[in-house]
């Protein structure tokens, strides 16, 4: 190596390296675009699902909820929750349905919303998909059990 350091050397370094990491992010950037169709469980969105979502945050659920890692730690985790509850939108419905209109003293307690049957059947779809959502890593973790 020379043992002057040039001006003419730092600049073909830092444009050559701009380029080369540019170059690495665009293919990065193609590889991951190319593989979301096989996990984002897009096959499975509907209407119903997209009100479920709405549901979600009109209600800011994710204010005390995390959904596949994201949100609050208050109240637990909800990627899984269709799997958790045996794989059946009716004991999802069924365990915010039971919620006590003013909670349970001393605990800390999901609050009664008051859904009509249409939006908890949304929501529980929208629990559903997020449900299906092949994740990076098995998130969250015991999904199994």
């Amino acid at each position: 190596m020379r043992e002057t350091f040039t001006k003419g050397m730092a600049r073909n370094i830092y444009y050559g390296g701009g380029v080369f990491f540019f170059l690495v992010l665009i293919g990065l950037t193609v590889d991951t675009v190319r593989g979301l169709p096989k996990t984002d469980n897009s096959q499975n969105l509907t209407e119903e699902v997209a009100a479920g979502k709405r549901l979600w945050e009109i209600n800011n659920c994710i204010g005390c909820h995390t959904l596949l890692g994201e949100g609050a730690y208050f109240a637990p985790e909800l990627g899984n929750v269709y799997t958790r509850f045996g794989e059946s939108t009716d004991a999802i419905k069924g365990f915010i349905m039971s919620r006590p209109k003013n909670g349970i003293p001393g605990r800390r307690s999901m609050p009664q919303f008051n859904f009509t049957p249409d939006e908890l059947e949304e929501i529980a779809q929208f629990l559903k998909y997020v449900d299906g959502i092949k994740v990076a890593r098995d998130w969250p973790p015991n999904k199994e059990g």
